[in-house]
């Protein structure tokens, strides 16, 4: 799935020198992870905080905190994840956006390992009992380079 690299993305690759790495990349690993794994269950399950992107119909993005105890964010199963979506400031933007557009991309960071993940999907809004949940199928995710992410540890 493409993802990250479309055809401009990939042109711009190629203008700077790093599009034939990636290539080689993309042959050798099919592209991005589609299936959650072990590794990437258990990632998730130490977090207790992540962004969530969306954009409006029209593609204006926005990116919202969530956060809850550890392992807030759920594998519901192999493709699907997630959360309590507890209430908060009430702008409901990420709300808004979903109700046009269910593209979503979830940004998860350990800055005390120096590790990150993005995990791109699609998003509903399911209310069960008074507790409203955001469902995300999952259509791909890459854990990736941990160059410029400062150290932080837990206190």
């Amino acid at each position: 799935m493409k993802v990250a690299f479309s055809a401009a993305v990939q042109a711009e690759q190629a203008r700077r020198g790093s599009r034939a790495a990636y290539a080689r990349i993309e042959a050798a690993t099919g592209g991005f992870a589609a299936e959650i794994t072990d590794e990437l269950a258990a990632f998730l399950a130490e977090r207790d905080s992540v962004y969530i992107a969306t954009a409006s119909a029209d593609g204006q993005p926005y990116i919202q905190h969530r956060g809850g105890p550890r392992g807030f964010l759920r594998v519901v199963d192999a493709h699907t994840l997630a959360f309590v979506d507890y209430p908060g400031n009430r702008q409901y933007i990420t709300l808004g956006n979903l109700t046009e557009n269910d593209r979503v991309c979830v940004f998860a960071m350990d800055y005390e390992h120096a590790q990150r993940v993005k995990i791109w999907g699609r998003a509903r809004v399911e209310d069960h009992g008074g507790e409203r949940r955001i469902v995300i199928d999952v259509t791909a995710w890459d854990a990736n380079c941990p160059k410029y992410i400062p150290r932080h540890a837990r206190s």
